[in-house]
């Protein structure tokens, strides 16, 4: 049995486990159904919110690098670079490498108002040349015996929220029809049991396509979206730019090897979910019979998947239908790192059917599932989105 990294348990409910609430209970029946970011939500770590918005911290070490303005020969020692975050850790004593030519050099000061380094150039004999646009790596510091303290530099976290979103889908039937027999069975609970699949579709179409938004935030009935996917994942390759040169929606193997060595497994986990379309599934197929030579993973907590291993890293394929439903998905892909990804429900307000909502008058019964849920992302880096993806080259 293969477990996916970051993921609880074994893969699959064992015979003594017991549904705790509906949306657990849709999962374990119909891992591979509509929803199947959801089955594994649901084996993941979901926690639950006493607010109905959320926050989370964002930390991660900078790149540390700048960008020089203007070429420069041997000679000048004040260097302009571009304005950017990391050119606050430009404290005197810093050194910084140009990777192209192996300059190496040591700043002096830095005024800040005019994007203005003033430095040693040449350290150790390197050949000092600087090229418009070159990018200048902070390598290290140095100070000289008996030196005085930097300027000390720090950088915090970044506050990141998302709502809960209140779901709902009602089933009504007739007494009437409560009480005539069919051939086709129980009405009443065929409409209950569509409703449950419905209900966990729209939350699962929520999860990838929703923004996040608050309408009246200030009265006593605001309305609340949780945002998705798409909405939060930065990290986007759009094959109909044509990225690579390979030609409009068109990514070849040796450019998708170079987008999972050097983007998509850059952060994050090893191994990755990939919900994609089915032009996308035939790309890859494609590739794999050179290649990849694909195996079945079962019971991968009941959903059904296919195992692609590179050098990078091992992605875990599924062909979402709600990919095959809407024809714009179908050549999509959306990949996930687990570990960074959280259900998050309102404290008691998880999915569950409310029976018998009806009005007091009504002749027949009515009946609800009510969720109110968000998506947490913990980082954004880690996961990736490909479109645009026709073919291979």
């Amino acid at each position: 049995m293969t477990a996916i990294l970051g993921l609880r348990g074994t893969g699959q409910f064992d015979t003594d486990t017991r549904p705790k609430n509906y949306r657990e209970l849709f999962t374990l029946l119909e891992p591979n159904g509509t929803a199947p970011l959801q089955t594994l939500l649901a084996m993941a770590s979901s926690e639950s919110t006493n607010d109905p918005e959320f926050k989370n911290f964002r930390d991660e070490l900078p790149n540390r690098t700048v960008q020089v303005n203007g070429a420069l020969g041997a000679g000048p020692t004040a260097v302009v670079i571009d304005n950017a975050d990391d050119e606050a850790f430009l404290v005197g004593g810093a050194l910084l490498k140009n990777l192209t030519s192996g300059e190496v050099m040591r700043v002096v000061s830095h005024n800040a108002g005019t994007n203005t380094i003033t430095v040693v150039r040449g350290i150790a004999g390197s050949a000092a040349a600087l090229a418009d646009n070159e990018v200048l790596v902070i390598m290290g510091f140095a100070d000289s015996e008996g030196g005085v303290s930097p300027d000390a530099v720090s950088f915090d976290a970044v506050i990141n929220s998302n709502y809960t979103q209140i779901f709902k889908t009602a089933v009504q039937v007739t007494g009437t029809l409560q009480n005539t027999f069919l051939r086709t069975g129980n009405k009443e609970q065929e409409a209950i049991t569509k409703a449950l699949k419905l209900h966990m579709s729209d939350i699962e179409r929520s999860f990838f396509f929703g923004l996040k938004s608050e309408v009246n935030g200030s009265t006593a009935s605001p309305t609340r979206y949780t945002g998705g996917l798409l909405e939060q994942i930065t990290n986007t390759t759009d094959a109909a730019t044509d990225p690579f040169n390979d030609g409009v929606g068109v990514i070849s193997e040796t450019s998708f090897d170079k987008l999972l060595i050097e983007s998509i497994f850059g952060f994050g986990s090893a191994e990755k979910v990939v919900f994609a379309g089915p032009r996308v599934i035939t790309n890859l197929q494609a590739m794999a019979k050179n290649r990849w030579q694909p195996t079945q993973v079962t019971g991968s907590y009941g959903v059904s998947m296919t195992r692609y291993s590179t050098y990078a890293g091992d992605l875990m394929v599924h062909l979402h239908p709600m990919f095959r439903q809407v024809p714009a998905l179908a050549n999509h892909a959306v990949i996930l790192d687990m570990p960074y990804l959280k259900y998050r429900n309102m404290q008691n307000r998880d999915t569950q059917l409310q029976r018998n909502i009806q009005n007091n008058d009504v002749d027949g019964v009515k009946h609800q599932y009510l969720t109110e849920c968000g998506l947490e992302m913990t980082h954004s880096k880690v996961h990736a989105v490909i479109k645009g993806w026709d073919a291979i080259s």
